[in-house]
């Protein structure tokens, strides 16, 4: 104890009483937590049975355990700490008569969940057409996350009451075949202390201290089963940070934290915000940046350790433009010493690794995707490239097993037995034998053949991607925005693919589409960085909550992309994006570099992009900008000056008064910059990117648009 600062050793010697306790980003929260836990136990207050504490990840429990065993001698055996789901394992293990369930019942990760919904839904004779399997999945497993069962679920239109009879089946299915799934854990257990009072006594008599690790993650049930195991004796320690809550999207709900403060009637909040991670200037930055945001409990991070450098900002003219910056002032940054391990780039979406991932390629730097696929070994991209290797050769029998039943058109096991059997008795492809057996399929693949004859290589793959069914089927799926995301990117690729490329890779007399798929073959089998081997890092955002660099790239910062475009659609979205941003600030210890293109690659189309609106939050004398021909303007002005000859004729064109790379200013859309123009006079229209409100073409006569 000795070694904590005058908050911490506060929170760590709280007496018998409900805290919270708002740890900002690299505080010490852990160090906290294990060290309230050695005292509560050294100074005799309670046994080591008479702890609870609750995290969310094995690696954090296992930490947590190792710490505490580093400071006390004793057997962690009789402990509870763990995580959610793991403790809820064990407790209805122990009680696995009053829960209605085996004692050796099992437990179904997500893919054995989804195969017996498959099951449930091929035995009712369901039609996945209708109703997907992973639709109903993710239906499934929300209303469990809200403590819904089947028979609460509010009444709405028939799609929802079917969906509700099938969650029905799948709870009396998995009741007969005694198994549960990850959400029937957390269900069945606090269903389990509700229904049973002497149980609940016996927990929450037993547990006279819980504590709760990154409680800004929990979501509504797991608050509630928290609350089920508090008595008049119980005191509840929860540490969070309410600016890092960053997964609405897994159904955390950021207001417990307020919630629980009022509920609780805590008396004590205390703020650790002494940083022990980065400079003072990149902190200064990430608490100007959250200060935006209302809904917040309110802290201000700094440190000791100085200043240190201003934050970095590039301006790139393109993706392509922006990545070669970033591999080149990683290289740079190498050479003198960095180790590459201790770099890492983030963005946003998965989808924007690709330009990332060819350029690092194409410089021979080694890289490493952490938490992740790179980009062409991603299953969805993979699907594509086999319906393009087999519009490009269908007697690809690799492709044809991989796709002819995804997306599912009822082609099973047995199907497939029979297909093999025929081809290899007459010696021919599975494709040449199809035509019985998988007609649909291989009517799939001749219209794909024949409808994507002569078109530029960017449309060929563009079409096959629509008319495969995989973005249709993506689209049922909770998180398939961003295998979309990932499919349009292929596209991008395609059409930034280069006859220089083709050469290159492939001979001059390929055809664009097989040199294309032989491009793909050769950046997916080689580069990740071996085992050991020093490498840069490359993640989403998302991905790098937990972790620190000593340098960090931040790539991406437009509008529609980080904020997302989704954002402006969602309740509280953007304070939800701009938490993202702030946990992306504070990875960094020492260097930060914040980047973004005036134009990227969108559905195969050049879009002209505005700068984040997070630039614009953070103070000017933080910043260093890189490129000196930008300018901090409302709307962050792309510099049209410096593009292709093409481009700055195009600019020259102008529709009643206004002209394409101008900034203006709608009153209902707010700031954009217009990218495209036609017609004249009465008749001209112009289309304005006005970021997370989306490109939209207004008649200049009635839109009321100003100059910025």
């Amino acid at each position: 104890m000795e070694h904590l600062n005058p908050e911490q050793l506060a929170a760590v010697t709280l007496p018998d009483e409900h805290a919270l306790i708002l740890a900002g980003a690299g505080s010490g929260k852990t160090r906290v937590l294990t060290t309230r836990i050695a005292w509560l136990v050294k100074s005799g207050r309670v046994s080591p049975a008479q702890l609870l504490a609750v995290t969310f990840t094995n690696k954090a429990a296992r930490e947590m355990l190792t710490r505490i065993t580093a400071m006390l001698p004793l057997n962690p055996r009789g402990m509870w700490i763990g995580t959610f789901h793991g403790l809820c394992n064990r407790m209805l293990r122990a009680h696995h008569r009053d829960a209605g369930l085996p004692q050796a019942f099992q437990i179904l990760d997500s893919q054995d969940q989804l195969a017996a919904l498959k099951r449930l839904c091929k035995a009712l004779g369901v039609d996945e057409d209708r109703i997907a399997p992973r639709e109903l999945q993710y239906f499934v497993n929300a209303q469990k996350e809200e403590g819904v069962r089947a028979r609460d679920v509010p009444a709405g239109d028939e799609n929802t009451r079917r969906l509700t009879e099938l969650y029905a089946a799948y709870d009396e299915q998995c009741q007969r075949e005694g198994v549960v799934d990850f959400p029937e854990l957390l269900l069945r257990s606090f269903e389990l202390l509700r229904n049973h009072e002497i149980l609940r006594a016996h927990y929450s008599q037993r547990w006279l201290h819980v504590l709760v690790d990154e409680f800004q993650d929990t979501n509504r049930l797991q608050y509630r089963w928290l609350k089920l195991l508090v008595s008049q004796q119980t005191s509840l320690f929860c540490v969070g940070d309410d600016d890092q809550s960053i997964y609405t999207f897994r159904g955390a709900h950021v207001g417990n934290m307020a919630d629980f403060e009022r509920e609780f009637r805590v008396q004590h909040v205390i703020r650790l915000e002494q940083n022990y991670r980065s400079h003072g200037n990149i902190l200064d930055a990430a608490n100007a940046l959250i200060s935006n945001n209302r809904k917040r409990l309110g802290k201000n991070l700094w440190t000791s350790a100085g200043a240190g450098e201003p934050l970095r900002v590039f301006e790139g003219e393109s993706d392509a433009d922006e990545a070669r910056w970033i591999v080149e002032e990683v290289q740079a940054l190498a050479r003198d010493g960095t180790p590459r391990s201790q770099m890492a780039v983030l963005y946003r979406s998965n989808a924007q690794s690709r330009v990332l991932e060819h350029a690092l390629f194409s410089q021979g730097v080694p890289y490493r995707v952490y938490g992740g696929l790179r980009f062409f070994e991603r299953a969805e991209i993979k699907h594509a490239l086999a319906y393009l290797r087999l519009a490009a050769l269908p007697d690809d029998d690799n492709a044809f097993l991989r796709v002819v039943n995804f997306p599912p058109r009822g082609i099973g096991a047995r199907t497939l037995e029979q297909l093999q059997d025929a081809a290899k008795q007459a010696g021919v492809s599975l494709f040449k034998v199809s035509e019985g057996k998988a007609s649909i399929f291989r009517k799939l693949i001749e219209d794909l053949r024949n409808e994507t004859q002569g078109l530029p290589l960017h449309e060929i793959v563009d079409a096959v991607v629509r008319k495969s069914g995989l973005i249709e089927h993506y689209k049922t799926e909770r998180e398939g925005a961003e295998r979309i995301g990932n499919l349009e990117e292929l596209v991008n690729a395609a059409a930034t693919f280069s006859d220089e490329e083709r050469e290159v890779e492939s001979g001059e007399a390929a055809d664009p589409l097989s040199a294309f798929l032989t491009h793909a073959a050769l950046e997916a089998g080689e580069h990740q960085a071996g085992e050991g081997q020093d490498a840069l890092q490359m993640m989403t955002v998302h991905s790098a909550k937990g972790l620190e660099f000593d340098v960090v790239f931040l790539s991406g910062l437009e509008e529609g992309l980080f904020p997302h475009e989704q954002s402006a659609l969602e309740r509280d979205g953007l304070e939800e994006e701009r938490r993202l941003a702030y946990v992306a600030i504070t990875r960094a210890r020492s260097r930060l570099y914040l980047s973004h293109a005036q134009t990227r690659m969108l559905h195969g189309q050049t879009r002209y992009n505005l700068a984040s609106r997070f630039l614009e939050e953070l103070p000017p004398e933080l910043m260093k900008w890189l490129t000196p021909r930008f300018t901090r303007q409302k709307a962050f002005a792309p510099d049209f000056s410096r593009r292709k000859d093409s481009i700055v004729m195009k600019k020259q064109r102008d529709s009643g008064g206004f002209r394409i790379g101008q900034n203006v200013v709608h009153p209902k859309f707010g700031s954009g910059v217009i990218v495209d123009a036609e017609g004249q006079g009465g008749d001209a229209r112009v289309q304005v990117n006005f970021g997370v409100q989306g490109v939209k073409w207004l008649a200049v006569s009635v839109a009321k648009l100003q100059a910025a």
